[in-house]
């Protein structure tokens, strides 16, 4: 499990994650805190507005970013962009408009959508072996959780000796630590061999590669099974807790320390599911799981309010199956790529994958605010569902890394068909199959 930590490169950058991932946690306290301030009761129209800027920040900038970020210096890239996040947090305490607010977001989580998919592709070029990189998911993964459990506490700590302005601060601070963190290793610089093309053909081609790939396909259906399971938690849990339950704040915390500590069991078995079941299986059983736990307590939600202990066991179950979708998607990513089509790749699924969180957020909100309990998880709970179906469709059980295949529109002296056997209609050979300048469409079957 921590074995990639012996890596000295994967350990400093491992670091930075976990450091900046802390100064996003504060920001998210501190940000809240500053809506309040400025809106008063209309904090949460405000906060509400920031998320949607936030999404269209990553579903617009990163396919960009990814098209192009294998012409640039990852390490220098990697570094600006976290000067900038931390210099941008260090403006938001001066705002004293709305607007200012929704600017600096949009730029802030630009900076995110660029910094955050290159971070991911990088990582597979610095842990080549299939366990380091599926021990560092895991880690990662890991990461994510106690952030979310952390963070809030240790933001409540420093409330009680400063003000929450003082919070951006220490946001600046994690990011500008972080950035030296990746300034003190090495990092690969990644190859440049695919054809250029124009800039729409290079903002588009990890989207089309990404569609193009049956797998990649299946991912992006399981990711809307895991943004319903995950929406319905970060929407509705403050909401069902405090109205429905009468619980106090603490019970909020709990409930999402719940959701953390499935998220964080299964990824520590992560490693050891993956040496015994193949990635489609465990991911399949994930997204199974969101929808056959949404529409059961949907079920239960007919006849009236949960129990606490039904409740917190219900968000546990919701958190492990969550992470059986998420933690090995990386594993998908790497093996549907090639170093220099892997940017563009990580960026397709980061801009894919809030897509679906675009979809499930408002839906979420609205049903949980004008339907029934039982109709906000059953719906949710059907999205999964249909999304789960979908997905084992989409994606085949049979599904080899290599493909044999033929060629048609390559000239007999291009260098990638040398040990190429010719035929009638063309020339056939095999290979670890990706979607790229020379493989356009997936190979059907004979």
């Amino acid at each position: 499990m921590f074995q990639p930590l012996r890596n000295r490169t994967y350990r400093h950058l491992f670091f930075a994650q976990v450091i900046a991932l802390l100064g996003t946690g504060l920001l998210t306290v501190a940000l809240g805190l500053l809506a309040h301030d400025l809106a008063g009761d209309n904090a949460g129209l405000v906060l509400g507005t920031a998320l949607a800027i936030k999404m269209i920040a990553y579903i617009g900038i990163a396919p960009v970013v990814g098209g192009f970020a294998n012409l640039l210096p990852r390490r220098a890239f990697l570094i600006g962009l976290e000067v900038v996040r931390g210099g941008i947090a260090l403006l938001l305490p001066f705002v004293d408009q709305i607007w200012q607010i929704y600017i600096l977001i949009f730029l802030l989580q630009s900076a995110s959508a660029a910094f955050t998919p290159t971070f991911q592709a990088t990582i597979p070029d610095i842990l080549p072996d299939e366990k380091e990189y599926t021990a560092a998911l895991s880690l990662s993964r890991l990461a994510y959780d106690l952030e979310s459990l952390l963070s809030p506490a240790l933001a409540a700590a420093l409330l009680t000796v400063m003000s929450f302005h003082w919070l951006f601060a220490g946001t600046s601070v994690g990011f500008l630590v972080a950035a030296l963190f990746v300034m003190s290793v090495a990092i690969p610089v990644g190859a440049v061999t695919a054809k250029q093309g124009g800039i729409w053909d290079r903002v588009s081609r990890g989207i089309r590669n990404y569609l193009a790939t049956p797998r990649l396909r299946g991912l992006l259906l399981l990711n809307f099974a895991a943004a319903a399971g995950g929406a319905m938690v970060i929407v509705n849990t403050v909401v069902y807790v405090r109205s429905v339950l009468d619980g106090r704040e603490a019970d909020v915390a709990i409930a999402l320390a719940a959701f953390g500590a499935g998220s964080m069991i299964i990824a520590l078995l992560m490693p050891t599911l993956l040496t015994r079941l193949a990635d489609r299986t465990v991911m399949l059983i994930g997204a199974a799981g969101i929808a056959l736990v949404l529409l059961t307590f949907a079920a239960q939600s007919v006849y009236g309010p949960a129990a606490w202990a039904f409740f917190l066991t219900t968000w546990f179950v919701l958190g492990g199956c969550y992470s059986a979708i998420l933690t090995p998607s990386g594993r998908l990513l790497k093996r549907s790529s090639v170093e220099d089509t892997r940017p563009a790749l990580f960026a397709a699924q980061f801009a894919l994958s809030h897509v679906c969180w675009l979809v499930t957020y408002p839906l979420a909100g609205w049903l949980g605010a004008s339907a029934t309990w039982a109709m906000a998880f059953g719906v949710l709970g059907c999205v999964a569902g249909v999304a789960v179906v979908a997905a084992a469709v989409a994606w085949p059980r049979n599904d080899p890394e290599t493909i044999a295949h033929v060629h048609t529109n390559l000239r007999s002296d291009d260098p990638h068909l040398i040990g190429a056997e010719e035929t009638s209609t063309g020339f056939r050979h095999s290979h670890r199959y990706v979607i790229d300048e020379r493989h356009r469409q997936w190979p059907r079957k004979d």
